[in-house]
């Protein structure tokens, strides 16, 4: 009898140990988990947004745990949607993600939001079409690129004259914002009269760019200026404009503001350039996601745009 009576209070003194550890274990497993998927980490804008996603979650440690990933260039859209997959099976509580393509990430982005994921864009919008034909709705946190690109546009038409020739070196063609940036150096252009003569993809790449740069002023040596949709692609085709012996004669203009376009801004190969503040972008998103998650909103109820700041950036930029 004793023995029994021994057992309970040993049985009762164990459960009353274990009742207030619970809540602060309910509180461990409470904290959500947000994964960040970018385009190319070759790419220096997005490493510096990688960066700044994680001194932000290092800051906020406490609030949620962070999961950063991207893919190897810039066009590996099988990769990055492999990514996504994979982060739904790792059951994260929001997404964010800068997609390689705006119409082809938004099958599996649809697969997350059904699993429900909090789902923010950032950086390339999704296609407004692609994802209305999916009956979701996701909001876009980032710059208004084609404002951003006229920015630059407007400054590079400052050297040029009515009926000068041009040419736009393109981003991946099917992602939104080389569209709009490409559509922001044509506003630019045509408010000063000059001439687009061609507008070819240079795939956010240098090599690209270089190998679209040299093709075009072989093709067309009367250009004035290549608008390049961002400084990757401005660093090919300041290598190509070297080598076709026309620096200083063809000016070059980028998008972005990485660091390895800052010593060709200083001294003229690379005229201007736009800035759009990557480490800033990714922490943006991460927060919309989180407000959503602590306040429990559902997807449905999120979309719009959240604009961010964009600057042109030249020589004289302080």
């Amino acid at each position: 009898m004793k023995t029994r009576i021994r057992l309970k209070l040993i049985a009762a003194t164990v459960l009353a140990c274990a009742l207030p550890l619970a809540p602060a274990m309910a509180q461990t497993a409470a904290k959500p988990k947000v994964a960040l998927v970018m385009k190319s980490l070759a790419n220096e804008f997005f490493l510096t947004m990688e960066n700044g996603a994680k001194e932000h979650q290092k800051a906020h440690a406490a609030q949620y745990d962070l999961i950063a990933n991207g893919i190897k260039d810039e066009q590996d859209t099988a990769n990055q949607i492999k990514i996504v997959e994979q982060m739904i099976v790792a059951k994260v509580n929001g997404l964010v993600i800068a997609p390689a393509d705006s119409k082809a990430l938004v099958p599996v982005i649809k697969k997350a939001i059904d699993a429900g994921i909090i789902v923010v864009n950032i950086d390339n919008k999704f296609d407004d079409a692609a994802l209305k034909e999916k009956g979701i709705s996701v909001p876009f946190v980032g710059p208004d690129n084609r404002k951003g690109a006229k920015l630059v546009g407007d400054y590079l038409g400052k050297q040029l004259k009515s009926g000068d020739p041009v040419a736009i070196i393109e981003g991946v063609s099917t992602t939104v914002n080389a569209q709009q940036r490409t559509l922001g150096f044509q506003d630019a252009m045509s408010a000063i009269g000059a001439k687009v003569v061609t507008v070819q993809s240079g795939q956010w790449e240098i090599d690209a760019g270089n190998k679209v740069a040299a093709s075009i002023l072989n093709a067309h040596p009367e250009v004035k200026a290549l608008l390049a949709g961002n400084d990757n692609m401005a660093l090919g085709a300041v290598a190509a404009v070297k080598a076709a012996g026309k620096t200083g004669k063809v000016l070059v203009v980028g998008y972005d503001n990485i660091n390895a376009i800052k010593p060709m801004l200083k001294d003229g190969r690379v005229l201007g350039t736009v800035d759009q503040f990557a480490s800033q972008q990714a922490v943006f998103g991460i927060e919309t996601a989180l407000k959503a998650i602590n306040e429990k909103k559902p997807q449905n109820s999120l979309g719009g745009v959240v604009e961010t700041k964009v600057q042109l950036i030249t020589k004289d930029t302080k």
